[in-house]
């Protein structure tokens, strides 16, 4: 997702809920946790079609759910489907059981819909689906993507333009689902939309679908990924579009661009857009293969500022260089690139190909795809630079909470999971001294976990393996505390004495300090340490680590 708060916004709110304590309601552990209405069952394909009346904003559905019974089930199935949205009826469908088409009972509780039926009669292993039927009212986006839901918008000329956005909200604010990062369809998914007049847009690629009159819809249009997709990431797109394509050759051969805006954008887009071959090049090289050949790349123009949909990325920077015309990192790097196209297109192969399995750990989707913004940076004008673009980002940080959230709540941590979690990587590049050794544990980490839901602990054991240094300590203090260790040093009688301040045992940093002529590498701990010094008072310590100072 592009930034969750404009720096403005998130102060106001840091001063309304700093030193807050929030409760956690059951709704909270029903929407965040693998309780016992999930975790006997994994969903393997979603098939989802949609008729959208704009009319009065409504919308009618079916999904059909196939999942796999994966161990001894319970007698009831927990669907999510959020208010005001009604679930009407959901069908068990007959199977290898022998089991006859069933109308389940449903029993709703907030935001959840029990299905009852002696499901314990289902066999482990056996692959089964259910068919779910709903209408409803969609919520409408307040602030999209941030405060999301339905954008019913027009554009310039009047026509309609809509669209959705639902990251953290969840899918279940517009169709029936497990909503769980943790569980994705295994074997892709397919969206159909009928709206009369219009086509709409979808993830992965488009369906042979017959939309003329005579074939008897107007206004059908059909998508299919054929990779696992989170939910979140599952999106449409309604508008007066002009679409052209192209093709690059990457590194597992040819892959399919999409690009698709407004049709008054043309001319400015296509040149705003040149810059997806470069980025991707640039992406492939630091962090392996495009996740999803088989589905292709898409650029799509949004009516709210951005979002990581899989294979159907959504744009909204009305086409201005850095973010929404502005440069977050105050070096003037910022503005030789668009935000919007770089952020979100990294999520591809962080987000969405490697998925957190607990929103509470989306730092990885999140810090990691910040990081990536400086490696396009560095491919784009040096590594000096891209360097300089990380730093400058941090002055963002607020430090108000651990960037790890609360697991099994849908909660994420602070925002500092953007710049912190950049932060982060910046500083094991640099402890790994070694660009090509990091750039293999980049690339590793996006060969080692491809398609799969991971936790911290996963991406921190790999990294540390693979950097082949001891991170525990320091990824305790950056994840999971606001605490920045702060260096306090003095010189006396030839001496340099030092040592960290907020840390706990075993953290360390190496860290560079020169005066004139003298250079040398400390390593603070905790405890006070001394070494000999030549150099003079005006000392200098590297500024490649999130640090404070202290004389």
């Amino acid at each position: 997702m592009s930034r969750k708060i404009i720096n403005g916004i998130f102060i106001v709110w840091y001063l309304l809920s700093a030193n807050t304590t929030f409760a956690y309601t059951h709704a909270d552990t029903l929407r965040g946790s693998n309780g016992r209405g999930r975790d006997w069952w994994d969903v393997t394909r979603y098939d989802l079609q949609i008729a959208f009346d704009t009319a009065d904003k409504s919308i009618t559905g079916i999904n059909q759910l196939t999942f796999s019974v994966i161990q001894t089930p319970h007698d009831s199935l927990q669907i999510d489907l959020q208010q005001p949205m009604i679930l009407d009826s959901a069908v068990l469908m007959a199977s290898g059981d022998n089991l006859k088409n069933v109308f389940l009972p449903i029993v709703r509780e907030g935001n959840v819909w029990w299905l009852k039926h002696p499901f314990h009669k289902l066999t482990p292993g056996g692959s089964y689906s259910l068919m779910l039927y709903y209408h409803g009212f969609p919520r409408k986006a307040v602030n999209p993507p941030w405060d999301g839901g339905f954008s019913w918008k027009q554009d310039t000329t009047g026509k309609p333009w809509i669209a959705v956005s639902c990251q953290g909200l969840g899918a279940s604010v517009w169709w029936p689902c497990k909503d769980a990062q943790w569980d994705e369809p295994d074997s892709g998914m397919i969206t159909r939309f009928f709206i009369p007049g219009y086509y709409a847009i979808g993830n992965g690629r488009a369906l042979n679908v017959d939309s003329s009159a005579k074939g008897g819809v107007v206004g059908l249009s059909g998508w299919e990924v054929k990779n696992p997709i989170n939910n979140y990431d599952v999106t449409f797109y309604i508008g007066d579009y002009v679409h052209w394509h192209d093709t690059l050759m990457g590194e597992k051969g040819k892959l399919d661009l999409d690009f698709w805006v407004l049709r008054y954008n043309e001319a400015i887009a296509r040149k705003q857009f040149a810059v997806v071959k470069q980025m991707i090049h640039c992406y492939e090289y630091w962090m392996g293969p495009y996740p999803f050949y088989e589905d292709g790349y898409k650029l799509v123009e949004a009516p709210y500022l951005g979002m990581e949909h899989q294979s159907a990325i959504a744009y909204g920077n009305h086409y201005k260089m850095g973010y929404l015309g502005m440069d977050r990192s105050g070096t003037g790097i910022g503005m030789d690139f668009d935000y919007i196209i770089v952020h979100e297109s990294g999520h591809e192969w962080f987000g969405n190909s490697i998925t957190a399995k607990d929103e509470a750990d989306n730092w990885i989707h999140e810090g990691i795809t910040s990081y990536a913004e400086c490696l396009y940076a560095e491919c784009l004008l040096g590594k000096e630079k891209g360097q300089k673009f990380n730093r400058g980002m941090w002055h963002n940080i607020q430090n108000d909470k651990p960037i790890i959230g609360n697991y099994g709540v849908n909660e994420e941590g602070s925002g500092d999971m953007y710049e912190k979690g950049s932060a982060i990587m910046y500083m094991i590049r640099v402890m790994t001294n070694d660009d090509e050794k990091f750039r293999m544990m980049l690339r590793g980490l996006s060969k080692e976990f491809y398609h799969q839901t991971v936790t911290t602990k996963q991406v921190e054991n790999y990294i540390s393996e693979h950097t082949g240094l001891d991170l525990h300590a320091f990824f305790n203090q950056y994840l999971r505390t606001t605490n920045i260790p702060e260096l306090e040093y003095f010189i006396k009688d030839g001496e340099l004495s030092y040592k960290f301040n907020n840390t706990p045992h075993g953290f360390t940093l190496p860290i560079t300090v020169t005066e004139k002529e003298t250079t040398i590498t400390i390593k603070p701990t905790p405890d006070w340490q001394k070494v000999k010094w030549s150099g003079g008072f005006n000392v200098k310590f590297s500024n490649d680590f999130l640090i404070k100072m202290k004389k």
